[in-house]
């Protein structure tokens, strides 16, 4: 099964930015445990690249582990070295894309407007990350002319209204701060809440 395919099967991108490097395996299993497939490690992170290739040793069976925030093509390059299977820029860059093609992952840049959306399609993109999400409603009008985009509306995306975004047409959703709370300490009781948290995330959108 192709990565893009299970991305668009499981559709739940978990974002994890800023968050201690020690943290993050612990973080992925409480995840996974809530039925959580699709991990994204964003390269304004701590030593991002490691956690990576940690994180893609221990889940990759698992879990789909990809970079996000990558700016450029030598940064979507090493995030493959390390074992990312999907790229996600909160920009689009052409370069992003072709490299994340030429390397054989998924390219998930961001756009806003429909002539970046359409722009992003034309130029290779797998999935558009539309950033920021601003309403179910936006995507609806999005979707109504370009219906053959995978969009991936990503912040404020709640357990309460992803199902709105999901009718509205989104083929998936990254959610971050909604999920991973970057700031808690990483008690055993914090990872069962998130383990509950991921659970009402995927309850919502198989509802």
């Amino acid at each position: 099964m192709s990565t893009l395919s299970q991305i668009l099967e499981h559709k739940i991108i978990a974002i994890i930015r800023g968050v201690q490097p020690a943290d993050v395996l612990p973080l992925a299993e409480a995840m996974y445990a809530g039925g959580i497939r699709l991990l994204e490690v964003t390269m304004n992170s701590i030593e991002p690249l490691a956690v990576i290739k940690e994180v893609a040793a221990k889940m990759g069976d698992k879990m789909i582990i990809g970079a996000g925030t990558v700016l450029d093509a030598p940064t979507a390059r090493e995030a493959a070295a390390a074992g990312a299977r999907f790229i996600l820029s909160p920009i689009l860059e052409p370069e992003v894309i072709k490299a994340a093609r030429d390397l054989g992952m998924v390219s998930i840049p961001g756009a806003y407007t429909a002539t970046e959306i359409y722009a992003a399609y034309k130029q290779g993109a797998d999935m558009i990350k539309v950033f920021p999400a601003t309403s179910p409603g936006y995507i609806k009008d999005i979707s109504a002319p370009l219906p053959k985009m995978h969009l991936l509306p990503t912040g404020g995306i709640t357990p309460e209204n992803i199902k709105d975004f999901q009718k509205a047409g989104a083929a998936g959703f990254g959610i971050g701060s909604a999920l991973v709370n970057a700031k808690a300490a990483v008690t055993p009781e914090y990872l069962q809440q998130l383990t509950e948290k991921s659970r009402q995330f995927i309850r919502a959108i198989q509802s």
